[in-house]
């Protein structure tokens, strides 16, 4: 395993950005992954995000661009990178960017939500590096503005993300396209059956690296669990905030709903209440979703409510509250929610609810990250009823989990908080939108592309 950047045999103009960068020591998967890729090897990686494993495959890259430049045919790329949101194409094109800013190639994003005149235009005379989203990628090919004959390297990132939200038939009619001879990368969280078998149709002999297969928490973020019935979760969130908007730095909130009716739901709410809140979810156009994003990291909106799949790729260093209002069906978005906060080394909080419908889902989150999350007894809206529930293996009838937070669910997750506050367990009534509060009356504020570019040397 390579101790340093300086070590490894990368092109000098990247070196220079990852010491201008200040970025010495490589984490575990860029480590492993990096020399493996440099030797032209396949490979299968299970990684989770924020282990740096977009420089383990965007730097191997760069170096090959830079030392085998080619003439690009039209409408083609060398670098092929499928990713399954916008968000995180996004990311991943500005980690493109960074690392290559002193080496000369060009790039593009494909993904849905915006015009695609733009991305059309930038393919015309073709691109070193493509990032991806597969729906809109196969809109264009279909429309004949793409070619992939010329892909010399393959990336899909987020694996399991892009099965989860149902892209596997895409996936399979993009890896159609594009030649047999190249070099591939799979990135997934998980390595489900399903993913394998994916990987065996298109990885040749791969070298296979694996970051923390035990799912941790990070040990800088306090963690809290209030059993909470679902009529008082608004109530519940809007004391959190009242005490988040008296916080003197990490003013920002990320509150994470099951379903995208459900997210619109607690934004409104929290509106209503007098707390400044938007949503973002697979149902938002690409330009309102950056507008909130943009705003939220501006600390205009303090807080943001999202699904899982919108929230992929959002990196915001001043989140101090993380809120699980639904607490997620896969075990792993839990460590992946919570890991919004404590960003960069920082300390960070991450509150979920569970109401009587998700008692099975915190079983198996505190089975994954194998430790009971710390239980908030004292918070006046707490249901001892729930505890004894939780504690007699009582079975919940099972949700219906749109994926990514799409659709509704049967409870349809979210809202919430109507009629009369109940503590302490008492059966109330969920009649939607969360009532005005004397304690959150006031309006609260916190502190806090596609297009085609070259860089040269």
């Amino acid at each position: 395993m390579t101790a340093t950047f300086e070590a490894m045999a990368l092109a000098a103009p990247l070196k220079q950005v990852l010491n201008e960068l200040e970025y010495i020591t490589p984490s575990p998967v860029q480590a492993q992954a990096i020399p493996l890729l440099l030797e032209g090897r396949d490979l299968l990686g299970c990684a989770q995000t924020g282990t740096g494993k977009t420089a383990s495959f965007a730097l191997p890259v760069l170096h090959e661009l830079h030392t085998n430049p080619k003439r690009i045919g039209t409408k083609q790329c060398r670098c092929l990178v499928l990713a399954p949101t916008r968000e995180l194409a996004i990311q991943v094109g500005k980690s493109f960017n960074t690392y290559g800013q002193k080496i000369r190639f060009s790039q593009t994003l494909i993904y849905g939500g915006v015009g695609q005149n733009p991305q059309v235009s930038a393919m015309r005379r073709g691109v070193d590096v493509l990032v991806a989203c597969p729906g809109r990628l196969l809109d264009l090919i279909d429309q004949g503005y793409v070619d992939l004959s010329g892909v010399e390297f393959l990336v899909l990132d987020e694996v399991d993300r892009m099965l989860d939200m149902g892209f596997l038939r895409d996936v399979k009619k993009i890896l159609a396209l594009v030649p047999k001879k190249k070099q591939s990368l799979f990135f997934s969280a998980t390595l489900a059956p399903s993913i394998v078998s994916l990987a065996q149709t298109i990885l040749h002999n791969p070298a296979r690296v694996t970051i923390t297969p035990e799912v941790t928490t990070a040990e800088r973020i306090e963690q809290k669990l209030c059993f909470v019935d679902r009529g008082n979760k608004m109530y519940l969130l809007q004391e959190l905030l009242e005490k988040q908007s008296q916080a003197k730095e990490a003013k920002l909130t990320i509150v994470f709903g099951r379903t995208k009716h459900g997210s619109n739901k607690i934004a409104k709410a929290l509106t209503e209440a007098g707390y400044e809140a938007e949503a973002i979810h697979g149902n938002k156009s690409q330009a309102q979703r950056e507008r909130a994003l943009a705003k939220f990291k501006r600390g205009e909106i303090p807080v943001l409510v999202a699904t899982d799949v919108a929230a992929r790729g959002v990196d915001v260093k001043d989140v101090g509250l993380v809120v699980n209002y639904d607490l997620p069906n896969e075990p792993e978005a839990y460590v992946h929610r919570i890991g919004r906060t404590g960003r960069a080394g920082a300390a960070g909080l991450a509150v979920s609810f569970c109401a009587e419908d998700e008692i099975d889902f915190l079983r198996d989150i505190e089975k994954v990250i194998k430790q009971p999350i710390p239980r908030d007894t004292a918070q006046q809206w707490h249901s001892e009823a729930l505890v004894e529930k939780h504690r007699s293996g009582f079975k919940p009838p099972k949700i219906k989990q749109g994926s990514g937070g799409g659709g509704r669910g049967r409870q349809g997750g979210g809202g919430g908080g109507g009629g009369r506050r109940q503590g302490g367990g008492g059966n109330s009534s969920s009649q939607g939108g969360g009532s005005r509060t004397s304690g959150a009356a006031r309006r609260r504020s916190g502190s806090g592309g596609g297009g085609r570019s070259r860089y040269s040397a």
